[in-house]
């Protein structure tokens, strides 16, 4: 009994020995595929964490930079700002807005002027024109022409009417004697001799584009008396007209007109060398 046990031993020992090494191989290599399987899903899983991006983005990001040149973003700007600069160059040059003074000088400058010609129309030996202050307002004067030519028509009428003078209004801009000033007829109602509706008087020295800031007030009444009888102007006696007096709405709104119509067509009389 003893020998045929040691017998059976001696028979396991044997095929223990003898058996087939690929057997193992393949046990051992299907360990490694499960090893290999349950790493790849371990991996898998961990891609697909969201609070544990892939870094493979910004490696690409950051080999992309390495591999610019250094010193190109710099470049870049220095050329938009040399665009910028040829354009600009090549951008039509704005034209000097000219200088305008400003209006405390203007005012002082009005003032300063219109005292000097008050004291000069005070001291004329002729008597040709007598100013008074409208409202005591240096900016607004009221003008007595006492005198036009004794020869003509007018003069015949202001003795006829016992007219002793013509008044005229004239008011000052804020920016005289740089500007003209408006000057109009209020008595007596006038015809002809450049006089127009509401007592506007149609002369080029008092547009803008006739004036001189040398023009003075007395010189400005001696061109207008000397239109007067150039143009023929009359005293009008016609009933009901002659009473209308003139209305400075209406002499504004024809002289405007009268400068726009003479700008367009040109001014053909008087002359502001007459006078």
């Amino acid at each position: 009994m003893a020998t045929l046990l040691r017998k059976i031993g001696l028979i396991r020992l044997h095929d223990r020995d003898t058996e087939d090494p690929k057997h193992h191989q393949g046990s051992f290599k299907g360990s490694k595929s499960n090893q290999k399987n349950n790493t790849k899903h371990c991996n898998t899983s961990s891609d697909n964490n969201i609070l544990n991006p892939p870094d493979t983005k910004t490696k690409k990001f950051e080999q992309s930079n390495k591999d610019k040149p250094p010193g190109k973003e710099k470049q870049t700007s220095k050329d938009i700002k040399e665009k910028q600069q040829v354009a600009a160059s090549k951008a039509p040059a704005t034209p000097l807005q000219p200088l305008v003074p400003h209006r405390p000088h203007c005012s002082q400058v009005r003032t300063r002027r219109l005292m000097k010609e008050l004291q000069e129309i005070k001291r004329l030996a002729d008597n040709f024109i007598t100013v008074e202050l409208a409202d005591d307002n240096l900016f607004e004067w009221n003008v007595k022409l006492h005198q036009v030519d004794r020869d003509s028509a007018l003069w015949q009428d202001m003795k006829d009417t016992n007219t002793e003078y013509i008044l005229l209004n004239i008011s000052f801009p804020d920016n005289f004697p740089f500007s003209p000033p408006f000057m109009r007829v209020l008595t007596p109602r006038l015809e002809n001799g450049y006089v127009l509706d509401g007592g506007a008087i149609c002369m080029e020295l008092l547009t803008p584009r006739g004036w001189s800031s040398a023009y003075t007030v007395e010189a400005v009444m001696r061109q207008f008396s000397a239109s007067l009888v150039k143009g023929q102007g009359r005293i009008c006696r016609k009933t009901g007209k002659s009473k209308k007096s003139f209305s400075r709405k209406d002499a504004e709104a024809t002289f405007k007109s009268l400068v726009k119509t003479h700008e367009k067509y040109g001014w053909v009389s008087p002359p502001v060398s007459d006078g």
